[in-house]
């Protein structure tokens, strides 16, 4: 099975998309002229109705920042720990070699 390559639309393109929305154009109907399916076009316009953004980091959810801040500390954390709890060798060895 061949995998398709995603798709990106430039911020122009997602402004005349609200923009055609906002002007009465069912969603529908723009679906059918675009060929982007219905849902995406609904998530477009749900996400710039929230944020006036399209970008995924401007429209998370107060929690899921929280979140993600949490789990990136805790990963920090665990590196230290880590570190912390390896054996530590002595650098203070040195070794001689005596010539006979």
């Amino acid at each position: 099975m061949i995998k398709r390559k995603r798709r990106t639309f430039s911020q122009a393109f997602k402004e005349q998309m609200v923009q055609l929305h906002a002007s009465g154009k069912p969603r529908s109907e723009t679906s059918e002229n675009t060929t982007l399916p219905l849902r995406l076009l609904t998530d477009g316009f749900n996400c710039n109705q929230a944020s006036g953004s399209f970008q995924e980091k401007d429209n998370r959810p107060p929690e899921q920042e929280e979140l993600i801040k949490l789990r990136k500390q805790n990963k920090q954390l665990a590196m230290e720990n880590d570190i912390l709890s390896k054996p530590r060798q002595s650098r203070t060895k040195v070794n001689v070699i005596t010539t006979i």
